[in-house]
């Protein structure tokens, strides 16, 4: 099987060490990426580790993907316990820094600790320093970014970055790589604010070898050649078809249709964009920088689950609005979607629906915990009492958009993510729009043979995080391909696709979390029954507990077949 190569780098920023670890045996059976991530994690972090403190570990690692010149490989992962959900989570970035982390000759850096002082981690293939930077507190993203190349001569393309909302553990906190590119769901920024790390550089001229067979090329040209609404609209460009199936949260989840649709769809985005953008060695080119002449605004997005959080969540019908919104959460550091779905709770309480200006205000006090933001940047799960709204949040993570009261699929793919109310865990909402081929696709309503392919896409795109690929190679990346990049039969790969939910599955169970956490705040056909039949279809209890002989007494390392 292909894999990522190079040891563990481990960081402790407390006593400002650094180790290097050898894992080949980890690496040829979880090749890299989330998979990677989700094992040092399991067996490493402490079951009941405080996610703000010092015993939550942070890993990053690429994938023997970001080794090829390859389209959709611009990427990478990170994983820790999450501040938001209280799971274990993995998030992922495009941008340009895959590349660079790999150029430190390291398959995964792990940071653990906590600096008695605020720091920028240097991490090199000769070896790793610690830069004290007081002046830096509160900084924003692209003000820290300037001192980095002011001071070192790295460009944001060899950066990790939080914010004032990282540094002031709002639970929804980003980490920002190029910039504007995020690891954007369930609060890994605050996790790098408790350790006091405002950022991490990565620079090297040590990437290991890795062979990837010459099928990257014939990707990569078809990528550059394909005609694609994603290349000029990006997400955006399934905003208006979304909100016509009524699958497009509105008002606070409110309603499934927003009738300002037009002025915040995809055409109004790409009215907006001004240059080409994508991420390392893509071809594809679906990224959206974004310019108003009027304003002066430049931003890069926003992305269709911004639009709904900001947007049609928020009752704002202007994409200018919801690009000022996002500029916002890119300098400070936050989730976008979490954000705007707080903020969007926030003006139902209020009866402020659409009040940009206050929206606005509404996310300069989360980043900085001030008056209603110190309530708000708790996250929805936490404060819904308190504003007197419902809870839309699944594990605690708000929703995204691609709304499972119509496309009954991905409301079950919200219940059973390990990560929460994510999209992108499973993505079972293209088979039901459809986005796909008639023959693949299912009927928007109930859960009827829906299951066993949920399994499927859970375990498939958790390879895809660890190889790594973009999500949107799903044109392009068949099962075929994928075992040829791979070196691997498919149903091999989806087994340990399958090892890896089961890892963070158990890691969680041990938190406490059971059958009772996979919940929505709505009801949809067959909901019990649906939810037994995926629990069998993965071989757990059926209270959402993985099975304990499936592991052994070593903190939870697979028992052997």
């Amino acid at each position: 099987m292909n894999h990522a190569r190079g040891p563990l780098c481990s960081i402790d920023v407390g006593n400002r060490t650094a180790e290097t670890e050898e894992i080949d045996d980890v690496l040829e059976s979880f090749i890299g990426g989330r998979a990677l991530g989700t094992k040092l994690a399991h067996d490493r972090v402490p079951f009941d580790a405080d996610p703000l403190g010092p015993e939550n570990r942070l890993y990053f690692a690429t994938g023997p993907m970001q080794h090829s010149t390859m389209s959709f490989t611009g990427r990478m992962s990170a994983t820790g316990v999450s501040p938001l959900t209280n799971g274990l989570l993995s998030s992922n970035a495009g941008g340009f820094l895959s590349r660079n982390f790999t150029g430190t000759g390291y398959s995964a850096v792990e940071i653990t600790g906590s600096s008695d002082e605020l720091v920028v981690v240097h991490v090199t293939d000769d070896g790793v320093e610690f830069e004290a930077v007081p002046d830096l507190a509160e900084a924003t993203v692209s003000e820290t970014c300037e001192y980095i190349e002011d001071e070192h001569g790295l460009g944001s393309d060899h950066t990790t970055v939080i914010g004032p909302a990282g540094e002031n553990r709002v639970r929804f906190a980003s980490i920002m790589t190029s910039k504007e590119r995020a690891f954007g769901r369930g609060g890994l920024g605050a996790v790098l604010g408790s350790k006091n790390v405002k950022a991490i550089t990565f620079d090297g001229d040590s990437t290991r070898e890795v062979e990837i067979p010459p099928l990257q090329m014939e990707i990569h040209g078809e990528a550059a050649q394909a005609e694609h609404p994603m290349k000029a609209q990006g997400t955006t460009s399934v905003t208006e078809y979304a909100n016509m199936v009524e699958a497009l949260p509105t008002r606070y989840f409110s309603a499934l249709s927003f009738e300002g649709v037009e002025g915040i769809s995809g055409d109004r985005v790409e009215e907006k964009k001004y240059k080409k953008g994508t991420c390392s060695a893509c071809a594809f080119a679906c990224k959206l920088p974004t310019r108003d002449e009027e304003s002066g605004l430049e931003t890069e997005g926003p992305e269709y689950e911004t639009v709904m959080a900001f947007g049609s969540n928020a009752g704002i019908d202007d994409i200018v609005d919801v690009m000022q919104s996002n500029k916002l959460c890119d300098e400070y550091g936050l989730d976008t979607i979490s954000a705007g779905d707080v903020v969007s709770a926030y003006l139902e309480s209020e009866d402020e629906f659409g009040n940009a200006d206050l929206i606005h205000d509404l996310v300069e006090k989360i980043a900085h915990r001030e008056g209603i933001g110190d309530t708000l940047a708790e996250g929805v799960d936490r404060i819904h009492d308190e504003l007197g709204v419902e809870n839309w949040s699944v594990k605690g993570m708000e929703f995204s958009a691609h709304d499972g009261r119509t496309l009954n699929g991905q409301g079950l793919a919200f219940a059973t993510s390990n990560r929460g109310a994510d999209h992108m865990y499973a993505e079972f909402y293209p088979y039901e729009y459809p986005l796909v081929d008639a023959d693949d696709a299912f009927d928007k309503e109930g859960l009827e043979d829906k299951p066993p392919k949920l399994v499927e896409l859970e375990n498939a795109n958790a390879i895809k995080d660890s190889a790594v690929f973009c999500k949107f190679s799903r044109d392009f990346m068949t099962e075929e391909r994928m075992e040829t990049l791979l070196d691997a039969d498919y149903e091999e790969l989806l087994r340990v696709g399958a090892e890896v939910v089961t890892l963070e599955r158990h890691f969680n169970n041990q938190r406490g979390f059971d059958r009772d956490d996979d919940r929505l705040p709505y009801e949809i056909p067959e909901f019990e029954q649906g939810l037994t039949e995926y629990y069998d279809e993965r071989g757990w209890n059926d209270d959402g507990t993985v099975p304990s002989a499936a592991f052994d007494g070593d903190h939870g390392a697979p028992a052997d077949d």
